[in-house]
């Protein structure tokens, strides 16, 4: 069992507290101690048969087993894995392009979200939550643009979407079509025969004069 510190305990300069059993579970990159202050940015990680907690004003997040989620203050955002958060704080939870987030903020809820090869899942289990989706070009997510759509969870439901909201969201960038490779196309491998041809041309085809003439 994960040991449960009043919130009120935490270390004034801390966003939140990390509990953990002590084994398998890591917070950037690094073996987690069984209580750790956490800050924005910071990794948890978790292996089979591992658990963590995540512990702010307001809120509280338990971390599955074999789960990688950053913590961004009022914020989780889920690479994959599950997580069950608990908030009267409003806390989201953010899966590629879908934010998952109670309601009501004033009021405690508790949903679960798993992350599992590409399938969001949420769970409210009290109160509803909303799951929030953006779609677009890459560009368009970078500036806030896109098109937003939002499906509401009714305590007691349960809901899927796929995580990159129909295929226009992608955590990494890809190169464009051809982008690295234009070099090995068809047309750029004629185009050099075609050059490479005119410079032995040049200097052979033209016998008459040397091709270093002794004299202007």
């Amino acid at each position: 069992m994960i040991a449960v510190t009043p919130v009120s305990l935490l270390a004034d300069d801390a966003a939140a507290m990390l509990r953990s059993n002590g084994v398998g579970v890591q917070l950037n990159k690094n073996s987690a101690p069984a209580s750790t202050a956490l800050f924005p940015r910071d990794l948890i990680e978790t292996q089979q048969n591992a658990a963590a907690r995540i512990e702010a004003s307001g809120s509280t997040a338990d971390v599955d087993q074999q789960t990688m989620v950053q913590f961004d203050g009022d914020e989780l955002a889920l690479d994959h894995g599950r997580l069950s958060v608990n908030t009267s704080r409003g806390m989201r939870v953010r899966v590629g392009c879908l934010t998952i987030r109670p309601v009501n903020n004033t009021e405690w809820t508790h949903y679960d979200v798993a992350d599992v090869n590409g399938k969001v899942t949420v769970s409210a289990l009290k109160n509803d939550v909303s799951i929030d989706s953006r779609s677009g070009n890459l560009k368009e997510l970078k500036q806030g643009g896109g098109r937003s759509s939002q499906i509401i969870v009714r305590e007691g439901e349960q809901k899927s979407r796929d995580e990159k909201c129909g295929g226009d969201y992608d955590r990494g960038s890809r190169p464009a079509p051809g982008n690295g490779a234009i070099l090995n196309s068809p047309w750029a491998k004629g185009a050099g025969a075609v050059i490479i041809g005119g410079l032995i041309c040049l200097g052979l085809c033209h016998h008459d004069d040397p091709i270093s003439p002794s004299r202007p």
